[in-house]
């Protein structure tokens, strides 16, 4: 990490929910909650590419939780010259991460998504915020949940930096969107919500997996008829892990009947709130965000091929990532955004997965600890990772401060338009 002096301050609870209602606000810029926990989850399929996380988290409902990583420090822990001071320098570009994890596994507070050495190198302001997976976050079923909760607790991250990020020494009119896998893709969808309009300027697609962006509401209405007869029991009140068991089995029931490893049961729905219904155009109509987007070269050699998912690595990530992404961009430029793309060829000595899924977060965000023993790094020293990501940093960073990432260094190649 660059010598410069950080401030990462949270787990901040920056909401609350109640089982299958939307989240509320916390009044006064959320409190402090040192041993926050996770969203209820299963473990990570990409455990054997990442390696589980070493900051093992305690799992529980009350998991709206985020960190805050500045060059500044909180205006609350500095007194009123602090908070002066703060608004003076409340200039910085602000990045706000979410996580990816197929909408079932992951959170924002875990050292892998530490912005230190972001925020060090480039005084930038990392937030990392964290959402409701699984059936918690995204179960359709009649007179229990109306589904996209997940979708709502990114939305009141986003309001909540919006509305804090200034005693942090962020700028609240320059926010840039950053996600990886269904973390990009929720920025994609929130790129579509009229109530996200104006929020945020600027947003990065990192291996936005587009077949999990959405599915029509009789299709997740279906699937949480499936999910309610596995459980046998009243979501409402059946205990976490009784909720995961029949998560489980909901997902072994849809391969099965789909032959598709990669989509899980549960994610974002068509039609309903806060999504606009299937087809509606893409537009902007209080000015574009600027994008940056791209995928990794061999994105798909973390999953294993289904029956009826076959190819090879290289034939599947072509029609997963690169094709899909081609055609938004097209779409993102027509409604008017300034659009700039990448492909990663990073291929870590040693891995047998080469240029694959997740393998670019190291290079902007975590550190050495942990990153230590991932399999997708293969033999390479930290400080190798960590001198090769200072070029993917400043780029990340000269995006949010202006929406261009000037020349992409190696290992990034830029994608004509």
């Amino acid at each position: 990490m660059n010598d410069a002096t950080v401030f990462r301050t949270g787990p901040l609870r920056f909401a609350t929910a109640e089982r299958f209602a939307p989240p509320r606000p916390v009044p006064g810029g959320g409190a402090a909650v040192p041993d926050g926990a996770i969203c209820p989850q299963p473990p990570s399929r990409l455990d054997a590419v990442m390696g589980p996380p070493h900051d093992r988290r305690p799992q529980g409902e009350d998991c709206l939780h985020l960190t805050v990583t500045s060059p500044a420090a909180p205006a609350s822990e500095t007194g009123n010259a602090g908070a002066a001071g703060n608004a003076r320098e409340a200039g910085r570009p602000v990045l706000l991460w979410f996580h990816g994890g197929g909408f079932s596994s992951g959170a924002g507070i875990l050292d892998w998504y530490d912005g230190g050495s972001l925020a060090a190198e480039q005084d930038v302001v990392v937030v990392s915020a964290g959402y409701r997976l699984g059936a918690l976050g995204y179960l359709v079923l009649d007179g229990v949940s109306e589904g996209n909760l997940g979708l709502r607790d990114q939305l009141e991250a986003l309001r909540w930096t919006r509305d804090n990020i200034a005693r942090y020494g962020g700028d609240p009119r320059n926010i840039t969107l950053v996600g990886q896998s269904a973390g990009a893709v929720s920025i994609l969808l929130l790129m579509r919500m009229p109530e996200a309009r104006g929020l945020f300027r600027r947003a990065v697609l990192q291996s936005a997996p587009l077949s999990l962006a959405t599915r029509p509401r009789a299709e997740a209405r279906e699937i949480g008829r499936i999910f309610a007869a596995r459980l046998g029991g009243d979501p409402r009140t059946a205990p976490p892990a009784d909720l995961l068991a029949a998560q489980a089995r909901t997902a072994a029931e849809q391969q099965r009947r789909t032959g598709s490893f990669l989509v899980p049961p549960f994610g974002p729905v068509e039609g309903t709130d806060p999504l606009p219904g299937e087809g509606t155009p893409l537009t902007f109509d209080d000015g574009a965000p600027d994008v940056l987007y791209g995928w990794n070269a061999d994105d798909m050699s973390a999953f294993p091929e289904g029956p009826r998912d076959t190819g090879g690595t290289a034939e599947r990530t072509r029609r997963t990532y690169e094709e899909p992404l081609s055609a938004l961009r097209a779409e993102l430029e027509r409604a008017g955004a300034r659009v700039h793309g990448y492909r990663l060829d990073w291929r870590p000595p040693g891995s047998p997965y080469g240029a694959t899924h997740c393998v670019e977060i190291p290079l902007l965000l975590g550190a050495a600890d942990a990153w230590r023993d991932a399999p997708m790094l293969g033999r390479l020293d930290w400080t190798e990772v960590d001198a090769l990501g200072r070029g993917v940093r400043e780029a990340w960073a000269s995006f949010a401060r202006t929406g261009d990432p000037g020349p992409l260094p190696a290992p990034l190649t830029a994608l004509a338009r």
